[in-house]
């Protein structure tokens, strides 16, 4: 994209990460910056915030579960799932069976293919209904006596479909499987309970709609004891001992935390509780009703998902390549999408036959006069 006015930009590749960010988040980070760090065990220094235990209890009250401790920091939703998924099967003497669904990024489908190689994991892929829902009965008809593992996107970064994890979680639940809901592109966009959710393991980003920096994400972990961690070192207490600490939140912890992005991350949660989320799903639902209306009364182009549950619209335009129209897009109209298959192939695969497309991804930070915009730039691209 040719060089431009920060403040002309539309930006919507939020699935990827969001921007702007919150001035308070912006003040956290330079904030956290500032000032020494204190944790405890690793500074004699008294008085100043302790941003992992302030983090965790932010966490614990915007998702609504108990014991803060139940709270993982990592570097991101990436580290997390690796985390869980090749914790989980390190604890497994022999191969056993993972359901997983089409609808997966990267984060999921790499790792599990990793054991699948290995020889650790049978898998199930179970696909998506034309709408982009997993249907709860696929994911019975899956089980098998060898199933130990579900991996479940909660929304996808491709057709905006949120799926029902309450029913999903449940159905795993009463079989005794252990579940890892991927809440990449739900947190902050939907409010999540999980205290209503018999889920055992719950991922999220810190960069995306819980509009943190990078360099954030973690993990919720009802049954901390079903995964084996996977690092080892200093944690600033119990320091005599060879053996990494069993305890939460120590247990999956080794090394500094990322105080900056921590402090990002507790700014970003209070800023959503402050709007709430009746005005963020108001304003994210009149912007995808306009953007859906416009695109689909546009004979060129093709929206793969009408009407998203979250705002991410993916189309293609007849005979135009995605990434020709990516680029059309930032240089003439400074508009910022992503093209590709979004690190999502086996949904691209059914979607796009492999070849990708465009993706426009909203936050709350934008506006009705933006997607006015958008719907006018693409129109006069096909008409």
């Amino acid at each position: 994209m040719q060089q431009v006015d920060i403040k002309d930009l539309i930006y919507l590749n939020n699935a990827a990460s969001t921007w702007p960010k919150p001035p308070c988040v912006l003040d956290a980070v330079a904030q956290a910056s500032s000032l020494p760090y204190l944790e405890s065990g690793r500074t004699t220094l008294e008085g100043l915030i302790s941003y992992p235990d302030e983090g965790r209890g932010a966490l614990a009250s915007f998702f609504h579960t108990g014991d803060p401790h139940e709270w993982i920091f990592t570097s991101n939703a990436t580290d997390s799932l690796n985390i869980l998924i090749h914790g989980f099967a390190a604890g497994k003497k022999s191969p056993f069976h993972v359901i997983t669904t089409e609808l997966e990024h990267n984060s999921v489908i790499r790792p599990l293919l990793a054991l699948k190689k290995a020889g650790k994991i049978s898998l199930s892929i179970i696909p998506a209904d034309s709408g982009g829902h997993i249907q709860p009965d696929l994911i019975c008809e899956a089980i098998t006596p060898e199933t130990r593992l579900a991996v479940i996107n909660h929304g996808s970064n491709v057709t905006g479909a949120v799926q029902d994890i309450s029913e999903i979680c449940r159905i795993l639940h009463d079989e005794e499987l252990f579940s890892i809901i991927d809440g990449s592109q739900t947190a902050g966009q939907i409010p999540i309970q999980l205290s209503k959710i018999p889920v055992d393991a719950f991922v999220f980003t810190g960069h995306k709609y819980l509009f943190g920096i990078p360099g954030t994400g973690g993990f919720f972990i009802r049954t901390p004891e079903s995964v084996l961690s996977l690092h080892q070192g200093g944690t600033g207490f119990d320091s005599a001992s060879p053996d990494h600490p069993t305890e939460m939140p120590a247990r999956f912890e080794a090394g500094t935390p990322n105080f900056p992005g921590i402090a990002a991350l507790t700014a970003g949660l209070g800023y959503i509780s402050d709007i709430g989320f009746d005005q963020i799903c108001r304003h994210l639902e009149e912007m995808s009703c306009y953007l859906s209306e416009r695109l689909s009364d546009l004979d060129a182009v093709t929206l793969y998902t009408p009407n998203p549950e979250t705002p991410i619209f993916s189309f293609n335009i007849t005979g135009v390549d995605p990434d020709d129209i990516g680029m059309i897009l930032g240089r003439k109209y400074h508009i910022v999408t992503r093209t590709g298959l979004h690190c999502a192939p086996w949904i691209h695969q059914r979607l796009t036959r492999g070849l990708g497309c465009v993706r426009m991804s909203l936050s709350f930070l934008n506006t009705m006069e933006q997607c006015r915009f958008v719907a006018d730039s693409i129109e006069e691209l096909v008409v």
